[in-house]
Parts: structure tokens; C-alpha cells; sequence
């Protein structure tokens, strides 16, 4: 639930052009019509590892809600098929004015999200060398991930928490890895067709391209 004074933290994503741009702020308002943010930060990033999408709106469903103790049998495939997920994250508690939330987008070829139990190990490609999201996820791990079916709508958020792999050749196991960092699933939700979007894959980022997958491990 959205209330006024919360912290909250924007994603915009063109998937047509690969432009996106992240912010963050206060909830400064709220009615019936939606909310106002009274943004502290915001900056572009790169189009890396985006891939390109003709999206169009779609009617979304009123499927009932799954709400997830572990992850299913379609939580499992909806992952593993994934080209794109979204993380958010916060900074640690003590970051003052120049922390806050945040979201951001990461990307790979299907298969770069690797599931194991109630655990995905996600690899970290080379990117704008910020490093908001990792600050923030060793600062402060609890975090959450969203899973979209561009193709159906369905719409898969976890939350849990993030830990990073410090071992030197974790990066080994998936091509163009510079690390590799875990997710532990605490709760879910699955949604059918909850997206009020469609997207058809037009193509790959071409760094996308240059990336492996858990399946093609050179472990």
C-alpha cells in the first residue's frame, strides 16, 4: 500500500529504443486519480543487456491471486525462461539524504537465472559501474524481484533476501559474469495476466548476445 511519506524508487524502461531511466523520492501525494513524487534523484543508465520489445496495452485479468510459501511449477518455468527481471532495493539505514530506494532492470539470455530450491543465483554482468543495486543489497539484503511474461502477462514478485558470492571463481560459471550474487525466496506472488502490457521480442541486446547461461556453464 502506497502512503504518503513513503519512500518509493521509479523505473522507466523504453523497450523499443532501450532507454531507461531510474528515480527515486517521497510520496508527496495521494487521491483517487494516483500519487505525486517528490523526486530527490534521477539519471539515465545504459541500454545494456535490454531487449528490444514492441509493447502494446492488453486487458489484464481478474485471476486469483497465488500467494506463494515456495516457488511452484510455473514460478519455476516463468524463471527459467526469463530474458529480464526487475530488482528493488533500498541503501542501508543510516545512508541519509543520498540514499533511498531504488529499482532497476537486469538482463540476460534465457536460462541466465539459475533456480535451485527456494534460491536463484543471478549473475552480475559488467554495467555502468555504479553499483546501486550491489550497494544497496550488501548494505541492506532484503530486497524483492519481479518476473514478467511479456508474452501472456503473468507477473511473478518475490521477496527475500540478497547475499553476495565472494568466492573468485563464482564469476567462472556463467560467461561475462563479473559476480555472482544470490536471492533466498521468502514469500511470492503469482498473478496471470496481470500486466496491462504486451511485449513481442524484436531482438537481443547485442551484449545480451555476448553473455552465457547456467546451462552452457564453463564450470
Amino acid at each position: 500500500m502506497i502512503r504518503v511519506g513513503d519512500e518509493i524508487a521509479i523505473l522507466g524502461i523504453d523497450f523499443g529504443s532501450r532507454r531507461r531511466n531510474r528515480a527515486n523520492g517521497i510520496v508527496s501525494g495521494l487521491d483517487a486519480r494516483g500519487f505525486t513524487v517528490a523526486v530527490r534523484q534521477s539519471f539515465g543508465n545504459c541500454p545494456q543487456y535490454i531487449q528490444r520489445r514492441s509493447v502494446t496495452p492488453a486487458n489484464t485479468a481478474e485471476a486469483r491471486v497465488r500467494e506463494l510459501a515456495s516457488l511452484d511449477s510455473e514460478a519455476h518455468s516463468l524463471i527459467r525462461r526469463a530474458d529480464t527481471l526487475f530488482v528493488a532495493s533500498r541503501s542501508r539505514a543510516n545512508a541519509g539524504p543520498a540514499g533511498g530506494a531504488d529499482i532497476s532492470h537486469r538482463g540476460g539470455r534465457p536460462g541466465f537465472v539459475r533456480v535451485e530450491g527456494g534460491t536463484l543465483s543471478i549473475p552480475d554482468f559488467r554495467g555502468n559501474r555504479y553499483f546501486n543495486t550491489l550497494g544497496n543489497l550488501i548494505g541492506e539484503p532484503r530486497s524483492s524481484l519481479l518476473f514478467l511474461d511479456f508474452e501472456t502477462g503473468d507477473l511473478l514478485q518475490l521477496q527475500g533476501l540478497a547475499s553476495m558470492d565472494w568466492d573468485p571463481a563464482a564469476p567462472d560459471l556463467v560467461q561475462g559474469a563479473e559476480r555472482i550474487w544470490q536471492f533466498r525466496v521468502a514469500r511470492g506472488w503469482y498473478r496471470p495476466r496481470a500486466a496491462a502490457l504486451r511485449g513481442a521480442f524484436i531482438d537481443y541486446s547485442p551484449v545480451t548476445l555476448r553473455t552465457g547461461t547456467w546451462d552452457d556453464s564453463r564450470s
